[in-house]
């Protein structure tokens, strides 16, 4: 058995190497001086010193007896060159190359670049894949390569011996495939055969590329055998134990012979004994390599049914004919046909664990709406089929295939926006590398979408587990978005409805989608500058005139007024409170329509649109309304608004800062007032919602409340009273004063300040109406007796 240098020693170690050759065979006899015999064991002592401290290096030192001059003189600057390590330059610039120590590197693969420990199997199988690929194509350049072996990968658990053998009928590795690629770290031997096939013009859909995959075998076996046969080279074995700097390669005379190929095997720690499971391992098979071209069979048990006679029954049956041969006079019946059952055994065999194929490697017009179905429900664990779905590939400066999927449904707890969903399933060359990618590959708002992106050029880490930032995924995340976009788009336009449907309750399929994920749209017009025109196309809203349905503002602008200055909208808990609002009260007289936001992630996602086709987005429930008035009444509410000053300037004076002002509004027809807020700051209905909040932060809050102003309707009985009462009955003005504020506040969204003082004053106007007489509360205070110290009823005198 052969000891071979560790890989960060290899560039010293051929150095060194060099060095003996070149003075092997030469006689160093004859020595010129003292001097150049003081020089020449100066440097043998430093070769000496470095072949002390690499006991890998098992090369012989020269014998300087059999040396001669001349060929020292030639090999003297090698000779430094090996001895850098001890003898420091003298002058000028020097070139190091980096050294590693490889037990603290192999330490950092196992336990650093990966997180998941499942993903050996994801890796060796990759491993596996590459090998039969690269078998394939040699056989296809290289006739006498040509094998009859299949194609195919085996897997295979002993939980009873604590291993996991994972065998390919691949290439196979020569000897020095062991040393270069098992034996060096970070050199991929497919990075290499792809390079070589590029060059040659060929082509293979290869996976591994780091070199550093096969190390994670380390992440749950303590000790990992390699055997290969190679069709050039006899079979090797090679084996290496976790923790250690070095790794042994020998003929395989002992082992199970392969006619091509590669076993790997794996001596599980004791905390990886539970993948040693036949169950697990096709688990992790369908999870990470269900797609691998290759068949994936693993080792397991199946039931099969065989009929055995049943004891019991045909001893009974036996009795039965028995008795009736003694009532014959018989003395016995002949032997009865026995009676048979059938029993369930279990059955090891091999099991084909990746039947399911790569939709999207193949061409759209060869596949059927029913595998798509089928293809979404098996990989995506869904129940009901898609209501749409989109299949592409993108050539060009990026290359990729991908499918997207429109769920029919919307899933639970799908309003968690903080969780990192898992729409995406992110594969390299037909290998699962993800589902969990944060915002990499589709917004957050887009998570409800699910699909399949297969791509070479993904820049992932070397553990292939993180996506990482580029113009790649870029590229890909504004694909995959435009597609998504471009799939709503094209359903929101077909108003057809299913096929097939005879119950008159069937929706269009934009319906069936909006019901469910509207809201991730809303959320879209908040996060996406990019693509704010094209999401403002998809939102629906109610409005006064949809009826039971769902108005766009496409549609809403084909029935806008001549004269209307833009889109209005109030934000309401629901329909029917935004419908009996005040503020739509003359809109709605005047055949205005209205949009009626009753999502909390309504308004907020309006107000970052702020226009759509150039018409203003405006809230009804702010102040600068304009309903198209003329001069004309613009002249009466200047006319109405001199008459009334004298009771908008009382009603300021009683509601002090709680307004900043009073004034006569021109939207209100029958409700008497109304709370209006400034253009800036929180509407009602927002202060409302943040208030309500968990966290909610009441200093950030009295800074985004708008600016509040009580409108009258100068119309309205109640305001007019309250105008000719003004100056005889100040203090009954100031009582209506606050209930009429109180109840704008109500009726405007807001909440009451002091909700017990308002109740008081319902109170005394219901007693008023009654004619009783106000209620007295009389104080429930009781008046101690006083105790006087030492008198007769001090509880504590002696």
């Amino acid at each position: 058995m052969q000891r071979v240098l560790a890989p960060a020693s290899a560039n010293l170690q051929s150095q060194t190497r060099a060095t003996s050759t070149a003075l092997v065979g030469s006689s160093w006899l004859n020595w010129p001086s003292a001097a150049a015999h003081t020089r020449s064991t100066r440097c043998l002592c430093s070769l000496q010193s470095f072949s002390s401290t690499n006991t890998s290096v098992r090369a012989p030192l020269p014998t300087l007896r059999s040396a001669n001059l001349l060929t020292w003189n030639q090999s003297r600057q090698s000779l430094r060159c090996a001895a850098a390590a001890t003898a420091p330059p003298e002058t000028g610039e020097q070139t190091y190359e980096y050294q590693a120590e490889v037990d603290r590197l192999m330490d950092m693969i196992v336990n650093s670049l990966y997180s998941n420990k499942e993903i050996f199997l994801r890796e060796l199988i990759s491993n596996c894949s590459d090998a039969l690929d690269k078998a394939r194509i040699d056989a296809l350049t290289n006739k006498s390569a040509a094998s009859s072996e299949k194609l195919e990968i085996r897997v295979k658990a002993d939980p009873d011996n604590k291993t996991i053998v994972i065998e390919d009928s691949g290439i196979g590795m020569t000897r020095q495939d062991l040393v270069d690629s098992l034996g060096t770290i970070a050199r991929s031997g497919t990075a290499r055969f792809a390079e070589a096939l590029k060059e040659s013009k060929g082509d293979a859909n290869l996976i591994g590329r780091f070199g550093v995959g096969f190390y994670s075998s380390f992440l749950v076996a303590d000790r990992v055998v390699v055997q290969t046969k190679h069709s050039d080279d006899k079979q090797w074995r090679w084996e290496s134990t976790i923790g250690s700097s070095s790794y042994k390669i020998a003929d395989d005379t002992e082992g199970e012979p392969l006619k091509r190929g590669t076993r790997v095997t794996l001596h599980l720690k004791d905390d990886a004994v539970p993948m040693a499971s036949a169950t697990k391992l096709g688990e992790l098979i369908h999870q990470y390599s269900q797609f691998i071209q290759f068949p994936i069979a693993l080792w397991t048990t199946r039931q099969e049914s065989e009929q055995v006679v049943d004891e019991a029954k045909t001893a009974t049956k036996q009795e039965e004919a028995d008795k009736a041969a003694k009532e014959k006079g018989e003395d016995q019946a002949a032997p009865v046909d026995p009676e048979m059952k059938a029993e369930s055994k279990d059955v090891w065999d091999w099991a084909v664990q990746n039947d399911s194929k790569p939709l999207w490697t193949r061409s759209p017009k060869e596949i059927t709406k029913e595998e798509y179905d089928e293809f979404f429900k098996q990989t995506f664990s869904e129940f009901l089929e898609p209501l749409t779905y989109t299949h592409f590939n993108v050539e060009g400066t990026i290359e990729f295939s991908g499918m997207l999927f429109i769920p029919g449904m919307a899933p639970f707890q799908q309003d968690d926006f903080t969780r990192k969903p898992k729409s995406i399933k992110l594969f390299v060359r037909r290998v699962f590398i993800g589902d969990e990618f944060d915002e990499s590959l589709l917004p957050r708002y887009l998570s409800f979408v699910k699909g399949v992106v297969d791509s070479s050029d993904l820049p992932l880490n070397v553990s292939r587990e993180i996506l990482q930032e580029s113009r790649v995924v870029r590229a890909i995340q504004r694909q995959l978005v435009k597609r998504t976009l471009d799939l709503l788009a094209s359903i929101a336009e077909d108003k057809s409805l299913p096929e097939g449907d005879q119950s008159g309750a069937a929706k269009p399929k934009y319906d069936i989608f909006y019901e469910s994920f509207g809201k991730f749209l809303k959320l879209g017009l908040l996060e996406d500058k990019a693509n704010k025109a094209q999401l403002s196309e998809l939102v629906r809203f109610k409005s006064n005139q949809s009826g039971d349905s769902e108005t766009s503002l496409k549609d809403y602008v084909s029935r806008m007024q001549d004269g209307q200055q833009g889109i209005f909208y109030i934000a309401a808990d629901t329909a029917t409170a935004a419908e009996s609002s005040p503020f739509v009260e003359k809109l709605q007289s005047r055949g205005f329509e209205v949009l009626y936001l009753t999502d909390v992630i309504d308004e907020p996602a309006l107000q970052s649109l702020e226009k759509y086709a150039d018409k203003e987005l405006i809230d009804v429930t702010r102040e600068g309304l304009n309903l198209g008035e003329d001069e004309q009444d613009k002249q009466q509410v200047a006319e109405k608004e001199k008459a009334l000053q004298p009771l908008t300037e009382f009603m300021k004076g009683v509601l002090g800062d709680k307004v900043a002002k009073v004034a006569v509004s021109s939207r209100l027809s029958d409700s008497p007032t109304a709370l209006v807020t400034s253009k800036f700051g929180w509407s009602g209905q927002q202060e409302r919602i943040m208030r309500n909040q968990m966290m909610a932060d009441n200093r950030s809050a009295e800074y985004m409340r708008g600016q509040r102003t009580l409108e009258i309707n100068p119309d309205h009985a109640i305001i007019q009273a309250l105008s000719k009462d003004l100056p005889d009955n100040t203090m009954g003005a100031e009582a209506m004063t606050r209930l009429l504020y109180d109840a704008a506040l109500i009726t405007s969204g807001f909440t009451v300040d002091q909700p017990k003082e308002f109740g008081q004053r319902i109170y005394e106007i219901m007693e008023a109406v009654l004619g009783t007489e106000p209620s007295s509360h009389p104080s429930d205070a009781v008046t101690p007796d006083q105790v006087v110290e030492g008198g007769s009823n001090d509880p504590w005198k002696k």
